[in-house]
């Protein structure tokens, strides 16, 4: 058990949180969530002792483990894969390489007897035999096959290193597990394979993610930060949200009925306090009026940006059309004889294949990138926007957010792009902001923007959660269920791919699977099964 006694912790005058006793059992995977800068990630280094808050204590049973994942992706690059795992479990690391120097000796003294007995003891206390299996077990559940145990660190891509990292965390059974944001640069495979560890797992931990279907699968229960303190709801992400909406809806509407009552009462001492026959009323009415209280209302760190994409018009029957499309980058070729037909009210989720197949089809379409051969055609009665993987390009001008703005809308003024900017969570003088610093969760909230603000008929995403907390991701995600017309996306986010989907493509090694299903309707599909293992030679690997 870990558990925090009256911590807090400010940044000058801004509280991040303040008093904080709670406890973390064991047995209970929570879900530690927060709008960005709520103060997430540093609550969890306070709890791992590496970042102390300006008062109070962390407490942990005695002789328990915290492991945390790093995220420091090039602290291992001298070491092999298999021992930066090991080294999750420092003490079992250090005896270890003890174990080993002793025993690497010309020559042997009773000191070096004496001494490797008692490691080998704790050797075998800490599972010291098992350990290079439990690892490579944890690897390959990860996606890091046998064949790069002895492989050192630095020859490892990004996105390897952070699943070594990842096993790292999660090797020799903890006592207290700190993970943050552990699904980054996972495929679905082993997202999955993570879901059913954490549900096996029987000690304490503590998650870290903008991944609410991960969320939904693996917590007990919410740990929320938020009105300067934490709070915890029992069940999963999901639950919190539908409680955490109530219990305010529930507060506004005890205070709106003590706001209506308030003014019921006022009016009638108005009216009759200086009637002689009212008289004993208005006073007792004075006296009801003094004891009823308005709650103040806190203040949220949560803000949801208001994300409703209006097409100019609806789609007639032609909306896109792909013929035989191919293009070889880099001598690869990721598009061959792609077709497609879109229909009305086709929300098409791109899946499988690499990334690049993806974004290189969403670059043809909107014409920044030609085809070696094959054709496409938006129908006439089409306007496209087009949200890109990388939008650096928007933003290389050193512009005011509304000059960045009035770029898209010309024929509109200041009052105009300070209001739309203002519901994008760009208010007072953040509206004057350069675009040239914005965050890239900044920057995705102006292209979503700009989008908007084209009143398009069919839009074309790729990747669009990418760099948002949750509250933007929700307010998009709900935007786009809401929106009547045509949308093309990619995305690693699986609950926005099972609510704003209803038809899947999927590239595979084999071409391409076109199924007007939803994305959870897809995963059950037998057929599919069936297609998918054939493509994959009994690989069941899925790559959003």
């Amino acid at each position: 058990m870990i558990s925090a006694h009256n911590v807090a912790l400010a940044y000058g005058k801004r509280v991040i949180f303040k008093d904080v006793n709670i406890k973390f059992i064991p047995g209970n995977c929570y879900g530690l969530i927060g709008a960005n800068g709520a103060g997430k990630s540093t609550f969890l280094k306070i709890l791992a002792g590496e970042l102390e808050g300006d008062k109070g204590s962390i407490s942990v049973g005695a002789g328990e483990r915290i492991a945390m994942l790093r995220q420091d992706h090039f602290a291992f690059d001298n070491e092999t894969v298999v021992d930066t795992v090991m080294m999750g479990h420092e003490r079992l690391f250090k005896v270890s390489a003890e174990r080993a120097a002793i025993y690497a000796k010309e020559e042997f003294t009773d000191e070096d007897g004496v001494r490797s007995g008692e490691l080998e003891a704790e050797f075998a206390e800490l599972n010291g035999y098992e350990a290079e299996s439990e690892a490579a077990v944890l690897l390959n559940g990860l996606g890091i096959g046998e064949e790069h145990l002895n492989t050192q660190m630095k020859e490892l891509e990004g996105g390897e290193k952070v699943r070594v990292l990842l096993a790292q965390a999660l090797f020799g059974n903890p006592d207290v597990l700190l993970l943050d944001e552990p699904t980054n640069h996972l495929d679905l495979k082993s997202i999955k394979w993570l879901e059913d560890f954490l549900a096996r797992f029987q000690n304490t931990v503590i998650v870290v993610s903008h991944d609410r279907h991960f969320l939904n699968q693996v917590c007990t229960h919410v740990a929320d930060i938020d009105f300067g303190k934490i709070s915890i709801y029992v069940g999963n992400y999901d639950f919190w949200y539908e409680a955490s909406q109530l219990a305010l809806k529930q507060k506004q509407d005890e205070n709106r009925k003590t706001a209506d009552k308030a003014n019921e009462l006022k009016e009638f001492i108005q009216r009759f306090s200086s009637n002689a026959s009212k008289a004993k009323q208005a006073t007792s009415r004075k006296r009801l009026l003094e004891k009823l209280t308005i709650e103040e209302m806190p203040v949220s760190s949560r803000r949801y940006p208001f994300v409703v994409f209006k097409p100019e018009r609806t789609c007639g029957d032609i909306i896109l059309e792909i013929k035989d499309l191919c293009k070889t980058i880099d001598g690869v070729k990721v598009l061959d004889n792609f077709n497609l037909t879109v229909s009305k009210g086709d929300k098409i989720a791109f899946i499988g294949g690499d990334s690049l197949t993806k974004t290189t089809l969403f670059q043809i379409l909107e014409e920044k990138l030609q085809p070696d051969s094959g054709s496409f055609r938006w129908g006439v009665t089409i306007t496209p926007a087009f949200f890109p993987i990388d939008n650096g390009h928007y933003f290389e001008k050193q512009l005011s957010l509304i000059d960045w703005l009035l770029q898209f809308a010309p024929t509109e003024g200041e009052s105009f792009a300070r209001g739309f900017l203002g519901r994008m969570l760009f208010s007072g003088d953040e509206a004057k902001k350069h675009s040239t610093v914005l965050s890239g969760g900044e920057k995705v909230r102006c292209m979503l923007a700009k989008m908007m603000l084209t009143e398009a008929n069919a839009l074309v995403f790729d990747e669009p959660t990418n760099h948002l907390d949750m509250e933007s991701i929700t307010a998009l995600n709900n935007g786009l269920t809401a929106y009547s017309e045509v949308i093309l996306f990619t995305s690693h986010d699986q609950k926005f791919l099972s609510t704003v989907a209803n038809r899947i493509i999927e590239f595979t090694p084999g071409g391409f699977i076109d199924r007007s299903l939803t994305f959870d309707e897809y995963l059950e599909s037998r057929e599919v099964a069936k297609i998918r293992t054939e493509h994959f030679a009994g690989e069941a690997d899925l790559r959003l």
